[in-house]
């Protein structure tokens, strides 16, 4: 298995979080998640918790699967978000380094082998989970816009599914 393989190729590949169902989860083990918020659970200039969202955090409550959200965007952002949903969440996490995931898992109380991270992102969600040990799903952008930084990532993602479909590594459909 090559490096780019290693750090970029996520665990599984699903199209939105509502395809995340906890048996799934529980049958691998995971009782604790990390995911992204932007374009991952609800679109980047998405102020609030959809009630689809919020339903999604209630089914991984009631099956004992703890949630943090892990973002790179600000304190605002961030808390206003999560604080309806009464969930820890990390801002400024500065994903892919390793900080922000050590921080959750310990914040979670729970061993690696028992996180699974989120992201729409592979160049933040999936090598920053993969490069610390930890199981990876990546879904797709809720929006198709982003912001600069992000619309460059994306070209270097672009690069690794082609790669990644050539070698015949994955099997979905973008």
């Amino acid at each position: 298995m090559g490096i780019f393989t290693k750090y970029f190729l996520p665990n599984e590949y699903v199209q939105t979080i509502f395809d995340i169902k906890p048996d799934h989860l529980k049958s691998k083990n995971i009782k604790a998640i990390i995911t992204d918020l932007d374009n991952t659970l609800v679109g980047w200039d998405v102020k609030d918790p959809t009630d689809e969202v919020r339903a999604w955090f209630e089914d991984m409550k009631a099956n004992d699967i703890t949630v943090t959200i892990v973002s790179n965007n600000n304190e605002q952002r961030v808390a206003s978000f999560s604080s309806s949903l009464e969930i820890d969440f990390i801002f400024k996490a500065r994903k892919p380094r390793g900080e922000a995931f050590r921080k959750a898992s310990k914040l979670m109380n729970v061993q690696k082998s028992e996180i699974v991270v989120i992201g729409d992102q592979m160049m933040t969600d999936v090598f920053g989970g993969n490069r610390n040990g930890l199981y990876t799903i990546m879904v797709v952008p809720v929006k198709k816009t982003d912001g600069f930084i992000t619309k460059f990532n994306r070209i270097i993602e672009r690069r690794f599914l082609n790669y990644f479909k050539r070698k015949g590594l994955i099997n979905w459909e973008e």
